[in-house]
Order: C-alpha cells, then structure tokens, then sequence
C-alpha cells in the first residue's frame, strides 16, 4: 500500500448465515482509492455493495480478504480510525424530537475536533432549519442533515451511500457543488448512488457490482469503451444511407444507428442527408447507462483491470445505531 493510496480491498469476502445455509455477499473483490478522488461503487439491489461498503468503513468484519483505509483495519482499529472518517448512511435514525441544532451539537461532542456547527449546517442550507425538530424535517431535508453530520469532523476520508436521494434537482446540485469543494480540498470520498448521472458529473473512477464481484471498473472513458454510441431521428421517405461499420434499424417510425465511431458516422449521415432535413435528430455518445444495464442483464462489461498501485438505492437503508457510528 503506497502512500497515495487511501483504501486497500484485497480478496474482500463476505458472507451471511441463515437456516444452516452460508450466503455470500461478496466474493472476493479488489479495489484502491487513491487520495483526494472519488470514487463510485454501483451495483443494482442485491449486487453486493452495501455489504462490501460496510465493511470498509468498519461497521461490519470481513468474512476474509484484507481491507486497510489509511493504513488501518477499519474494524479491528476503529479508535484510531474513526476520527479521520466521515459516514453518511442512507438513514442515520435519529430521534425525531430533537431540532436540527441539536441533533447537530449531539453529534459533535461525540467528535475528537468538531467543526462549528452552524458553520456546517450552512454548507448544506440547514441554517434557518436549526430550531425545527428533525421529525418536522422534509426527506430532502433529512438527508442535508446527514451530511452535515457526516462533515462535522472535518474527515479525511468521506463515505456518501445514496447522498442526494430526496434531494430536489437544485438541492442535489448544490451537494454536488459541495462534493466538488471537497475533492478539491483533498477529501477522498467513496460513493454510492442509484443516480447514474451525479457517478458520471463526480466520480474520476466507477466500480459496477454484480453478483458479489465487480464486473467492470475504470474511468468513465474506459466503462463506457465497449458500448457503442447512438444516433436516431425519424423515419424519412426513401431508401437509408448505407454506412459501413455500424448498425441500423428501422422501426418505421424512427431510425437507430449505433456506431463505434460517433463523429465520423455522423458526417457521413449529413452528407447523405444533404438539404433534406433530419427531424428528431438526437446523437450520443455512449453513456454509463448502457454499460450499467449492460452489466445487470449479464452482458459483458469491461473486464475490472488489475488494481493500480498509483495515481485521482434503492437498497434497504442501513440502519446503525448512532453509539456504534461513534465508536
């Protein structure tokens, strides 16, 4: 483990008992997050993230492998840990008779070195919510206080499972410009999301769960490489241009083109087209998306390349139990 690297996932398995029967969860992944980026584990309901992201963030032993966040076991050496860490759970469970301020000012005299709490509970727009008792709070709301809690520390090292869930479209992009601020301050933070827009705006890498393995992980330029770009528009009279290398199908109502090469296809479409015009003409390059849903109907993804030693849901929520958050 090199200096530039945060966490470590070596061999990571872990598995579940129940009737006799052994039920494994995760089978055995490898991963490095290097300082100060992002990165982003996805996966569909049942992939097996949670269960490796609790894990690492020392909330649940490993039934095997080796898992080290800034040098350390993230179970075994949780005192030493914990201060450098920030969690944000899909729901934290707080009490609901409490205010905001509160809730807040509880949450940091559990803190080695908190941050001012109003301070924070500006960063997420919370400050004219301070008296309001969070059973009071919108969910979008809720999940800014999660946040907030989980900035309090000031931590090194930031986990963000489902963050903007709730959120309304300016609210998330508000978290987003804050993540940003983040990043750009050195904070290394670990993502999941079930919003696959804010894992292509943030993440400088992205693993795809599936099974229990990570069946695709790299850049986005590098997921997305084997999916081909699509150009569609509406059905015109006429015979279709005839394009070498790429596929066409012709619904009679609309045309699809998917091509590996985007720009060029495109120019020939033009060139053929001359002065006619393309109605509903739309083109795009190849998204996350389809290598995401590529992925959960078992196709092919990018195979996960060997880890680097160098270099930037819809799930059940977790609930834990604020003393052991702390521990």
């Amino acid at each position: 483990m090199n200096d530039d690297t945060v966490i470590m996932v070596r061999e990571l398995r872990r598995s579940y008992r129940g009737g006799g029967a052994a039920f494994e969860a995760v089978g055995g992944i490898d991963l490095e997050v290097r300082r100060g980026e992002l990165y982003a584990l996805l996966g569909t309901n049942g992939a097996g993230k949670t269960s490796a992201l609790e894990v690492i963030e020392g909330l649940a032993p490993a039934t095997g492998g080796t898992v080290r966040v800034l040098g350390l076991d993230p179970y075994t050496e949780a005192p030493r840990l914990r201060p450098r860490l920030g969690i944000m759970l899909q729901e934290a469970g707080f009490s609901d008779d409490l205010t905001v301020e509160e809730t807040a000012r509880m949450w940091a005299g559990t803190l080695t070195t908190p941050r001012p709490v109003a301070e924070v509970l500006a960063e997420v727009d919370l400050q004219d919510r301070r008296p309001v008792r969070v059973g009071s709070l919108s969910g979008g709301e809720r999940r800014r206080l999660d946040l907030a809690l989980a900035l309090l520390g000031g931590p090194e090292v930031l986990f963000l499972d489902e963050p903007t869930t709730g959120l309304d479209p300016e609210s998330r992009h508000a978290a987003w410009r804050l993540i940003r601020r983040l990043l750009d301050a050195g904070t290394t933070i670990m993502l999941t999301t079930h919003y696959l827009e804010e894992a292509e705006r943030l993440a400088d890498r992205i693993a795809i769960m599936q099974g229990g393995r990570i069946a695709t992980a790299g850049t986005l330029a590098e997921i997305v490489a084997d999916q081909p770009a699509r150009i569609e528009f509406d059905r015109p009279a006429g015979d279709l241009p005839r394009l070498p290398g790429v596929s066409l199908s012709d619904s009679g109502a609309r045309v699809l083109i998917e091509t590996g090469r985007l720009q060029v296809t495109l120019t020939a479409l033009l060139h053929w087209a001359g002065d006619r015009e393309l109605t509903g003409l739309s083109a795009q390059s190849a998204s996350l998306e389809q290598t995401f849903l590529a992925v959960a109907g078992g196709g092919a993804g990018r195979a996960a390349a060997p880890v680097p030693t160098a270099g930037r849901s819809t799930a059940e929520p977790r609930r834990v139990d604020t003393q052991e958050v702390s521990r």
